[in-house]
């Protein structure tokens, strides 16, 4: 009996994915500063700004994610994920350490190590980004929507097992950040390859999109899960909690009998093949004849980067033009587009007014009299990550019906995440569970859907480069949204009344906040609804991609 090798390399690559799908379900601690930043601020004794700096130093981190970028066209995915894994033990090791008061550093010392921490996260969604978008190039909205999703989901994945294991303790908290993601990385660096595409994956299609199926339950599965814990609670004894975690790494591990389901299945038809090869003996010609134009079909369909890149090159040579929207772009090509920088400002609007919201979570809960954030700390990951499926899948079904452009998912998270914060900046009872829903959700929104986008407007081969480009975002969004405007506004209210300096309670401590953001995310929306008009013509060339 003969193993076909496109039945093993169809298995690797979704074992490749499941493997992704564990890497990012672990590499959200870049989001769950807000639970130990009370820590930070006491130990170190730190004013808000001096608070929130720390939390744009490790932001910034994702603005070396550019190296990471460059290095994806070099280096196999192993060597980066290594990096980044690395990079993470170091970075929050060093604030576990002084969280645990094992150790003291200073101000400026802890600024680097919360970069580093940030940092380890951009080599290790570098990796798995890159090499699942080019593995599955005709389903880039679900892999972006599952992929993304795991990330939403991680800050409660970890923020659930520390409050289960160890009484929302923040330095045991640290010391999860700066192990798990190590280990978790040694194992996917084994199995996560770029597998290069074949004519027999188009009959796999079908099955893909079961696939993706089965892997969307268990995540929402998941979500319900850590959801419904969230609102038990910890308090029913540590038996309760250890089945809470052990039943939770089960559904974790359970996507691996997708793999295994493909290796089966194919393993049969192999052997099916084999009893009824003499039959097929007298018409060898005409299956090679079929088998030979199906492939070539194939290829013109998918449209493998390496060749797409060639004919752009060799038609650049010869007009010496920019290349269009829908073509590989290099990064200089890429910043004299007026696509990208609508992208990218829309993008900031976006993103940095949501991560202001994670990042200052803490002292919002705070202000408003809640003495323990982080329910509202899971709500944004676990509506992030229904954010970031249902846009991933959702914005894949509307370009195969009828070419919907993916930027109008975008503008819609606009529109919604404005709302959400006119109704925080408002501050009536529950306002910050419908807050903290809304941002999650959109958030989630912005993120999935951004990354399928800028790969169909610019290209697969540059794409690692591409994706830390609009990384940057991040930082800069931090800085603006969270570092300058919610820290100095926070002090300047703090300072005006008579509550000790550094805190403020009341609505009034971030109204002006929210509302600032509200406006900034409506100048996205309007961005967003520009760049889906202009992209409509390539979406209806997806569309008839897709669909052929």
């Amino acid at each position: 009996m003969e193993f076909q090798p496109h039945s093993k390399s169809n298995a690797l690559k979704w074992l490749g994915l499941v493997t992704a799908v564990w890497v990012q379900a672990i590499s959200g601690n870049n989001y769950t500063f807000s639970n130990y930043s009370d820590a930070l601020k006491s130990i170190m004794n730190l004013t808000q700004v001096e608070l929130n700096d720390l939390s744009v130093a490790k932001d910034v981190g994702k603005a070396f994610g550019l190296l990471a970028g460059f290095a994806s066209d070099r280096l196999p995915p192993w060597v980066i994920m290594l990096i980044g894994s690395i990079e993470g033990f170091v970075g929050y090791g060093a604030q576990w350490l002084v969280v645990s008061n094992r150790v003291t550093l200073s101000y400026w010392q802890m600024c680097i190590f919360l970069c580093m921490g940030g940092n380890s996260t951009t080599w290790m969604n570098t990796a798995i980004l890159v090499t699942c978008i080019r593995n599955f190039r005709k389903n880039r909205g679900p892999v972006s929507g599952i992929l993304k999703g795991y990330v939403g989901l991680s800050t409660a994945i970890f923020t659930d097992i520390c409050a289960a294991l160890f009484s929302d303790s923040a330095s045991s908290f640290l010391l999860m950040l700066a192990v798990v993601p190590f280990g978790v990385c040694l194992i996917a660096m084994l199995f996560l390859h770029e597998v290069p595409p074949s004519a027999a994956d188009e009959g796999g299609n079908q099955d893909e999109s079961w696939y993706f199926t089965a892997l969307n339950s268990v995540a929402v599965v998941v979500a319900f899960y850590l959801l419904a814990y969230d609102f038990i609670g910890s308090s029913h004894g540590q038996v309760f909690n250890l089945v809470f975690v052990g039943i939770l790494l089960v559904l974790l591990a359970s996507p691996l009998l997708i793999p295994l389901y493909d290796l089966l299945k194919s393993f049969k038809k192999s052997g099916s093949s084999d009893v009824e090869g003499a039959e097929a003996v007298d018409a060898p010609l005409l299956e090679s004849q079929e088998t030979t134009e199906a492939e070539v079909q194939y290829q013109q369909v998918t449209e493998e980067p390496e060749a797409v890149a060639n004919e752009v090159e060799e038609v650049e040579e010869v007009k010496g033009q920019q290349p269009a929207i829908g073509e590989d772009h290099t990064i200089f090509e890429l910043m004299r587009t007026y696509d990208f920088w609508i992208l990218f400002v829309s993008f900031l609007c976006g993103v940095g007014t949501g991560l202001a919201v994670q990042n200052n979570m803490g002292q919002i809960g705070s202000s408003l009299g809640y003495g323990d954030v982080s329910v509202f700390v899971s709500l944004i990951s676990i509506w992030g990550f229904f954010g970031r499926i249902i846009s991933g899948t959702g914005s894949e079904y509307l370009i195969k019906k009828n070419g919907t452009p993916r930027p109008w998912w975008n503008a819609g998270s606009q529109i919604v995440m404005a709302i959400g914060f006119i109704v925080m900046a408002w501050a009536f009872a529950g306002s910050l569970y419908i807050g903290s829903i809304v941002v999650g959700l959109c958030y989630g929104v912005r993120l999935a859907i951004t990354v399928p986008t800028a790969s169909e407007l610019f290209g697969l081969k540059y794409y690692g480069l591409i994706y830390n480009v609009l990384i940057l975002n991040l930082p800069l969004g931090s800085f603006l949204f969270s570092g300058l405007l919610a820290g100095l506004i926070y002090d300047a209210e703090a300072t005006s009344t008579a509550s000790g300096g550094n805190t403020c309670s009341g609505a009034h401590c971030y109204r002006i906040v929210f509302i600032v953001m509200a406006v900034a995310c409506l100048i996205g929306c309007v961005l967003d609804v520009f760049l889906a008009i202009k992209t409509k013509a390539l979406y209806a060339k997806i569309q008839a991609s897709k669909n052929s």
